[in-house]
């Protein structure tokens, strides 16, 4: 179970004291890890009414190129800060560089929370 919750240890590196059980509204889930590939979605609820659509998988970009947006398909994750793994897997998260139909672009958005993949045309 991933817990949201607090450290258990103190600013000076002691250990803190127990004094409560974990809380539902500090579940953690899984990472997404949105793929390049045929798109794959799931919808999770999440606290409230909402709900998130999670993107497993897609290979459809809007990329913004000098003001204009253009819906393009996504190639392959050139680069990819949060996880140089993730270039080899082709995981796409937000600030990976892809390459795209309109050339590259960094990822602004972040696909595992919103179910879509919106980014910047770069040089």
């Amino acid at each position: 179970m991933n817990d949201q919750g607090g450290s258990t240890r103190k600013r000076t590196g002691g250990r803190l004291k127990h004094f409560r059980n974990r809380r539902k509204y500090e579940l953690g889930r899984e990472a997404a890890e949105t793929q390049v590939g045929e798109p794959r979605f799931r919808k999770i609820e999440v606290r409230g009414t909402s709900r998130k659509v999670r993107a497993l998988a897609t290979n459809v970009a809007n990329v913004s190129v000098d003001g204009e947006t253009v819906e393009t398909t996504i190639e392959d994750v050139v680069e990819n800060d949060a996880n140089p793994n993730y270039v080899r897997r082709n995981i796409v998260t937000k600030g990976a560089v892809i390459e795209t139909g309109e050339g590259l672009a960094r990822v602004t958005s972040r696909p595992g929370q919103t179910g879509q993949v919106n980014a910047v045309a770069i040089e």
